[in-house]
C-alpha cells in the first residue's frame, strides 16, 4: 500500500504566523499556536517557540509576560 504523498507549503510557517497576527492583533502564546496548527499540523511546540525566538530577535514580534507563564505574542508595525 503507497504511503499518502505530503505536498510542500507554498508559505513559510513564519509567514503565516505574521499573518495570523496581522489579521487577528494581539493574542495568548497558546490561541496562535492553536492557530498555526491548523494550517501546519506538523509543527510541534519546540520547533513553534524557536520560530517565536526567531522572529523577536528579528524585531517582527514582541512576547510580554502574562499571569503564571503565559505569554502575549504581539506584531511590531514598522
Amino acid at each position: 500500500m503507497p504511503l499518502p504523498m505530503k505536498t510542500w507549503k507554498t508559505r513559510p510557517t513564519f509567514f503565516v504566523l505574521l499573518e495570523i497576527l496581522k489579521k487577528k492583533g494581539d493574542m495568548p502564546e497558546s490561541d496562535l499556536f492553536s492557530a498555526l496548527t491548523e494550517q501546519f499540523e506538523d509543527i510541534g511546540y519546540k520547533d513553534f517557540t524557536e520560530l517565536l525566538m526567531h522572529l523577536e530577535v528579528s524585531g517582527k514580534i514582541r512576547t510580554t509576560s502574562m499571569a503564571r507563564g503565559k505569554k502575549r505574542i504581539e506584531l511590531i508595525n514598522k
